[in-house]
């Protein structure tokens, strides 16, 4: 019965051992097809901006052609496609990136969240104008009078 056991063990090391070279083997075989050696970086950032961009569409070209190639279909078909998906998805109406209020809409935003929270015995009006000179200062993260602002928040801090 030992020697059961151990005839499974031994497989299941091996399976294991299977598993694990492959799960190594692949993303370095895969890292290895498209180059090893990393690309400068540009020194000024319309420069970037067009290294990104030029990334960007070889990366779909890629995706086309092996997509098409999966598919046993033409790859200018397959790229007319996913720019149709791509124009159905984005629609008329939509940009890129929505619009970003403007500080002075964020900062009326406040004020009427602050006046609510004061009517509701959230906060007292004494809070709620130390919250406003404290934006208006710039001591939180974002965009605002004091000049340019972070991402993120507070740690901690619960979004909404």
């Amino acid at each position: 019965m030992s020697r059961t056991m151990s005839k499974k063990h031994l497989l299941v090391g091996f399976a294991a051992a299977g598993v694990l070279g492959v799960g190594i083997a692949a993303p370095t075989v895969a890292f290895a097809q498209h180059g090893a050696t990393p690309t400068p970086s540009a020194s000024s950032a319309a420069e970037q901006g067009t290294d990104r961009q030029q990334q960007r569409a070889d990366r779909q070209h890629e995706f086309a052609e092996a997509l098409a190639t999966e598919l046993g279909v033409d790859t200018d078909k397959v790229t007319a496609a996913l720019e149709k998906v791509r124009a159905q998805h984005k629609g008329p109406d939509k940009g890129d990136r929505p619009e970003r209020p403007s500080a002075e809409d964020r900062q009326e935003k406040l004020a009427e969240r602050l006046t609510q929270a004061v009517k509701d015995g959230k906060l007292t009006q004494e809070q709620a104008d130390a919250i406003t000179k404290a934006v208006e200062a710039g001591v939180f993260p974002g965009p605002g009078p004091g000049g340019p602002g972070r991402h993120g928040g507070p740690a901690g801090t619960p979004d909404k």
